[in-house]
């Protein structure tokens, strides 16, 4: 046991010697009794509780994910609850929703349970459910928060655990840090109150949801559509339409909402249509890869599909894929689909006499300019916050109290989106009907999505965008990344890409009123930037570029240039 930490020996011995934890999860350790790198792995800290809730390896250990990490993180959320809203009347309520991946049903009940042991109402779907819907229906329900296992769409051997606020949105920094302070407290299995399912049903504090939820949400995001007529003019009617849900919860909500706006040609990916927790047709279940689209391209092919999307396992997160001009698919990134859907909302918002006069569009500080320069052409005002869904959730609501902006469209370069206000978090379902419903409106212009891509950039400009990323995994890759990035703050760059350097934005300082964050920007002569943060979800640093060229190849040469000489540095 040489190579082990003192505090993992500790906790090792802590576990197996634990009349609470199971002989499944002791023998499982035992297992690697021979292996001191594997149990340092599992046991040199407790799995963090991040802004995002909690997002590991699924195993036994401190550093897993497992029935014992989840309930000790429900203790201490409940204790939270019942201190904040335990004084209210009646009962404090979760909502819990889960993905198809594995465990995601035991976590979800195994969180319900703990709540129940602490007299707090646990409302529970029965079978797998997109994270925007859990989202909706905190607030639809009136809930005091939420709960959704889900670890996006990070590789199958991870799961996740993510805290919403009763405003549907995910725990900020302020919220998160007093949960954390609780889940702290909660210092043995012991202390882990908790009901069988028999005892928590009987007394009325574990509720199944069902269909008279899952309607309301499909209808709340079909409210958001803007021009119904668009899908049923004659073009619309023949748009083909190829969606795959890979593996996960999208296809059921996706479907609906289509079907329920009045699309008649939505083919599904066969291979890819069932809850899969292996996702074992593709490498990673991401939108954001064109490798996830394989099928659906041929699929597409076959059929002579106008538009392809893709949500991921979670469905908060859509990708889209368009011909180009030489009949090729194209892979949108999240900026070009967001620019598309900002564009089309805004302008038939605005063709309808709809658009608030107090419009706000808000956007992270690593998402593209081209969005802003679109919406602020509207008329709206742009906003940016952090990374991170919540930050906009939060501004959303600050809006709804203060009157001082109309909330339309809120999105980041990761293939988050949503517009209208029934929810507080990036919604793939509401993105799939929304750039569904542009592709309908835009060929009954003749054009396609590619076409209208080419019409902004001649109008706002030839703006492309990169993200490049290092995954540097454990206890070592930590270390790693904090050192490129103390590299980069004590040494700032005077030049990149060509440019001068002209400003250093050190968001760990909180700029512009935002919390601090492990993030550096800098800003080039040439209107270029480029951004590094370290992934607060995955053991990765992304380093993100964008440049505004004159033409598609100046752009193309601004961005290879820039992003070769800032990721040799990186990688030295």
């Amino acid at each position: 046991m040489a190579e082990m930490s003192q505090r993992t020996i500790d906790t090792v011995q802590r576990w197996l010697n634990d009349p609470y934890v199971d002989e499944e999860t002791k023998q499982e350790l035992r297992s690697f009794e021979n292996d001191p790198q594997e149990l340092e792995e599992r046991f040199y800290r407790d799995l963090e509780f991040g802004t995002g809730g909690l997002r590991g390896i699924i195993g036994a250990g401190s550093n897993r994910i497992n029935k014992y990490t989840v309930g000790r993180a429900t203790q201490g959320l409940a204790q939270y609850i019942n201190e904040i809203h335990g004084s209210a009347e009646g009962k404090p309520s979760v909502v819990i929703a889960h993905d198809s991946r594995h465990f995601s049903p035991e976590f979800a009940l195994e969180a319900a349970l703990v709540l129940a042991g602490n007299g707090i109402v646990a409302k529970l779907y029965p079978s797998l459910r997109s994270t925007p819907q859990l989202s909706f229906s905190v607030r639809h329900l009136q809930a005091t928060g939420g709960i959704v296992i889900t670890a996006s769409h990070n590789p199958p051997e991870y799961n996740g655990y993510k805290v919403y606020n009763a405003e549907g949105g995910q725990l900020v920094p302020h919220e998160a840090e007093q949960v954390i302070a609780h889940i702290q407290k909660v210092d043995s299995f012991a202390a882990v109150k908790k009901l069988t399912r028999e005892e928590a049903e009987a007394k009325g504090l574990l509720v199944w949801l069902g269909d008279a939820e899952d309607q309301a949400f499909i209808d709340a995001v079909a409210d958001v559509s803007v021009n119904q007529g668009a899908i049923s003019s004659k073009l619309g009617q023949d748009i083909k339409i190829v969606y795959t849900p890979l593996h996960g919860a999208g296809n059921v909500p996706v479907r609906r909402v289509l079907d329920q706006l009045g699309f008649k040609n939505v083919f599904i990916v066969p291979e890819q249509e069932q809850p899969d927790a292996n996702f074992s047709t593709v490498k990673s279940p991401n939108p954001e890869e064109r490798e996830a689209f394989t099928m659906a391209m041929k699929l597409g092919e076959e059929v002579g599909a106008d538009i392809l999307i893709g949500t991921d396992p979670d469905a908060d997160r859509m990708g889209a894929v368009v011909k180009n001009s030489q009949g090729e698919y194209v892979v949108l990134s999240g900026n070009q689909s967001g620019a598309i859907m900002i564009h089309y909302l805004l302008s038939q918002l605005k063709e309808s006499g709809k658009l608030p006069d107090n419009a706000a569009v808000i956007k992270t500080i690593v998402t593209s300019e081209m969005g802003a320069t679109i919406a602020e052409h509207y008329g709206a005002t742009v906003l940016n916050t952090l990374t991170g869904f919540k930050y906009i959730g939060e501004k959303m609501t600050q809006f709804e109290k203060s009157g001082q902006h109309s909330y339309v469209f809120g999105y980041e370069e990761s293939y988050g989106y949503l517009a209208g206000t029934y929810a507080r978090d990036k919604d793939a379902v509401l993105a799939s009907m929304l750039i569904c419903e542009a592709a309908a409106f835009y060929k009954g212009q003749g054009k396609t999505l590619y076409n209208v891509l080419e019409e902004l950039y001649e109008q706002f400009g030839y703006f492309l965008e990169k993200l490049e990323s290092r995954t540097l995994k454990g206890k070592d890759g930590i270390a790693k990344i904090q050192s490129i990035m103390s590299d980069w703050r004590s040494n700032p760059p005077k030049q990149m890409g060509g440019a001068v350097v002209e400003t250093v934005l050190d968001y760990a300082e909180g700029l512009n009123g935002l919390p601090k964050e492990n993030v550096l920007k800098y800003m080039l002569a040439d209107g270029s930037w480029f951004c590094l943060r370290p992934s607060g979800t995955e053991p990765k640093i992304k380093v993100y570029f964008a440049v505004r060229g004159q033409s598609l190849e100046d752009a193309e040469q601004k961005l290879k240039h820039l992003s070769d000489q800032v990721m040799a540095r990186v990688d030295a």
